[in-house]
């Protein structure tokens, strides 16, 4: 991973202003001669720069989006807990540790960050831009705030505007966390039940019925606690409780929310969808509660020329990440047109 620390103010759509960010990192890969090859990598909302670690099946050697081909960029965003500016970093004006007092963010906060990484590396056009549920609204943003330098876009489980449902989910999640006694106060792990809670929350719109039933059926029909369903959700809390903070995740939420490629653009959401102008492939799944294909139908029938691809899995939203063999290949296909 690797660090750029920047010393000038960062004005936040908000109207508030960052001192200075800083932004973590990872590249893998090469430009060519010809810096045609950047593949830009746009990740979700706990996930972060080590783009191998979070999405093997698609990048890396022998892979869709291969480094010995491509140059690949996936910047963490900020608001984030994996080394970009956010709650926890200091603030450098009264040399104490923001927590709450970090100012509210957007995804256009969020590209405006990732468009200071792009010019640092010195990188002037962007082969294929790839974004998955909050990466897409990242992705979808960029294409229209740099349009004559993205060539391609790869859109997955993603919407133009963030849906009342979305919302409601996102709420909810900040409730369980506001509602830990320890919400709030000046500490790494403040609000640490509240955050399991709120992931708990989040698995059941990031899985379904069936892929739940399938796997986390209980077959003792004599049990009266300690069931497989209720074991697995506490794991999961717990699991990003250990790897994240509560004031990353209720902030970030937060930035979900405000999620609207039209808003002060002067124009619906239709109108501000048929500028794009890029090459576009949208993926959806059949299975996803949180995003569903719905909202990559309204992508597709609104940006100009694009190709929706829609794949059967059980994993639900999750399935933009487990089911890489299913989305790599149209991918392959749409690369190689």
């Amino acid at each position: 991973m690797e660090e750029l620390q920047l010393y000038q103010p960062f004005p936040l759509e908000n109207g508030q202003v960052l001192p200075g960010i800083r932004i973590s990192y990872n590249t893998y890969g090469s430009l060519n001669a010809a810096a045609d090859n950047v593949v830009w990598i746009c990740h979700a909302l706990t996930a972060n720069s080590d783009v191998t670690h979070w999405w093997p099946g698609m990048v890396g050697s022998h892979r869709n989006i291969d480094p010995a081909k491509y140059f690949i960029v996936c910047a963490n965003i900020i608001g984030s807990c994996y080394g970009s500016s956010g709650p926890l970093s200091e603030d450098p004006v009264t040399g104490k540790t923001y927590f709450s007092r970090f100012p509210m963010i957007t995804i256009r906060d969020m590209v405006k960050a990732h468009i200071l990484l792009r010019k640092h590396l010195g990188i002037k056009n962007i082969y294929l831009l790839i974004g998955g549920s909050m990466g897409g609204y990242q992705a979808l943003e960029w294409s229209l705030m740099e349009p004559a330098l993205i060539g391609n876009l790869l859109l997955i489980a993603t919407s133009a505007a963030e849906t009342a449902w979305g919302i409601a989910v996102h709420t909810a999640q900040r409730l369980a966390i506001e509602a830990d006694s320890s919400w709030m106060e000046m500490k790494e792990d403040a609000g640490i039940k509240g955050l399991k809670a709120a992931r708990a929350i989040g698995i059941l719109t990031y899985r379904n019925y069936a892929i739940m039933q399938e796997k986390q059926s209980d077959h003792d029909f004599n049990k009266l606690d300690n069931y497989q369903a209720s074991s697995y959700i506490s794991y999961q809390g717990n699991k990003l409780a250990r790897r994240f903070n509560a004031f990353s995740y209720w902030l970030l939420t937060k930035a979900m929310d405000s999620h609207n490629i039209a808003r002060n653009r002067n124009a619906g959401l239709k109108e501000v969808l048929a500028t794009i102008t890029q090459r576009t492939l949208i993926i959806g799944i059949t299975s996803d509660i949180l995003c569903p294909l719905s909202e990559q139908q309204f992508l597709a029938d609104n940006i100009k020329g694009s190709t929706l691809v829609c794949i059967d899995s059980l994993y639900g939203h999750d399935g933009f990440m487990v089911e890489t063999e299913k989305i790599g290949q149209p991918l392959k296909e749409w690369m190689g047109q």
